[in-house]
């Protein structure tokens, strides 16, 4: 059994698109790629190396794949390629696209069922980064383990949400937490079950 990890840069009202760069993802007319870029720090570089450092493959949508595959292919050891040049990329697509990044898999067209039955093989972890439409699909089937959420102290108004409308409604359970120079807040998370609901009011 392969847990499945979503790890993910937020802005604080919870957009995740696009915190790269400007042409990451202009869906939307977004024009505020690149808001994580200016908080980066030691603990942060040192907690990527420690998620990097296991061995892992990943859970890709297209659109972050090809952004993937047009840099980590051309970079170096020293930026970090070699754990990603090297996991196997399990890639959802709608098109039949060829993949020439290395070890890298189409999944079929169903792509739940295609996820659940990776997950009941031997192997690494499976990371997802980035894909926010895949992301979307993996909730709605419970199909993710662990959240490992960046939180970034910046308000950017609209973009594509992690957690957007029609969301399974699921209580998570706080496993670790830090905080860098610059405010982020690195948080891994848990599925617990369904919401509990009280009342502070008085009987």
């Amino acid at each position: 059994m392969r847990r499945l990890i979503a790890s993910t840069f937020l802005t604080l009202d919870g957009v995740m698109q696009a915190p790269g760069g400007p042409e990451e993802d202009v869906d939307g007319g977004f024009g505020l790629g690149g808001w994580s870029v200016n908080f980066w720090d030691e603990h942060m570089n040192q907690t990527m190396g420690e998620t990097m450092g296991a061995p892992f493959d990943l859970v890709l949508g297209r659109r972050t794949y090809d952004i993937f595959a047009a840099h980590w292919p051309h970079a170096t050891e020293e930026d970090g390629a070699t754990p990603l040049n090297e996991a196997t990329k399990y890639v959802a697509s709608r098109q039949r696209p060829a993949l020439e990044w290395q070890n890298s898999v189409l999944l079929d067209d169903d792509v739940p069922a295609a996820i659940a039955a990776l997950k009941e093989t031997d192997g690494p972890e499976l990371q997802v980064l980035g894909s926010a439409d895949l992301l979307q699909t993996l909730m709605r089937h419970d199909l993710i383990d662990e959240y490992l959420l960046w939180t970034f102290p910046v308000l950017v108004g609209t973009g594509k949400r992690l957690f957007a409308d029609g969301v399974v409604p699921t209580n998570l359970e706080l496993v670790t937490s830090s905080v860098s120079t610059t405010g982020v807040v690195i948080g891994t998370y848990r599925p617990a079950g369904a919401v509990t609901v009280g009342s502070f009011a008085l009987e």
